[in-house]
């Protein structure tokens, strides 16, 4: 059966996330600011947070006191990560609405940053009819869970759905519960993806 239910990731494919900009005003270089990134190992307190963990409890476990200071500042400095918005996917988003395409969404993302960067990008309150966010959920991609928490929400089965993500582990983790799956390059092969599906 084809699919009929179309779910966004977000960062990466709606919004280009960059988190050296909570930084950089403070610390000057985008040099600067990797080599502070690197010391407190952000990419994994950061997906830990992603999966539920508090940036207050994750930066009490860091012994320097100013590294301490602008861990827990990077929930305050959030929406100068989600300035920009990548807008040929927006396009294609808004073309499946149009069109009668149901449209969901499950996004790794902190739940103490997922307000903030609604501050900064308004349209993702209500672009979507379900929106599951893993911090909320405690819960990541490529995990079964948050694949059907998303169709439990929507009322949809797996099999209704295509799933559109720019990591390639969680797309093997959608298509292993029974979705179908588009890596995202790029929103010019996106659209070609769905056109072959028949959804643009």
């Amino acid at each position: 059966m084809s699919a009929k239910v179309v779910v966004f990731d977000i960062g990466g494919v709606l919004i280009d996330w960059q988190p050296h900009l909570a930084w950089l005003d403070e610390l000057g270089t985008r040099e600067a600011v990797e080599v502070f990134m690197a010391r407190i190992d952000f990419p994994a307190r950061n997906l830990r947070a992603d999966g539920g963990a508090l940036f207050a409890d994750l930066a009490s476990e860091l012994d320097d006191a100013e590294d301490r200071r602008r861990l827990v500042e990077y929930v305050g400095n959030y929406p100068k990560t989600v300035r920009t918005r990548i807008e040929g996917s927006w396009d294609i988003l808004d073309r499946l609405k149009a069109s009668g395409v149901e449209v969901h969404a499950i996004t790794t993302w902190s739940a103490e940053t997922w307000p903030r960067g609604i501050e900064a990008q308004p349209r993702l309150a209500d672009a979507f009819g379900v929106t599951v966010v893993s911090g909320q959920e405690g819960t990541l991609k490529p995990g079964a869970r948050i694949f059907e928490t998303l169709c439990d929400r929507a009322g949809v089965a797996p099999g209704d759905c295509v799933f559109i993500d720019d990591g390639a582990h969680n797309i093997a983790g959608a298509e292993a519960v029974g979705m179908d799956g588009i890596h995202f390059t790029g929103p010019a092969a996106l659209r070609d993806a769905l056109a072959e599906r028949g959804l643009v």
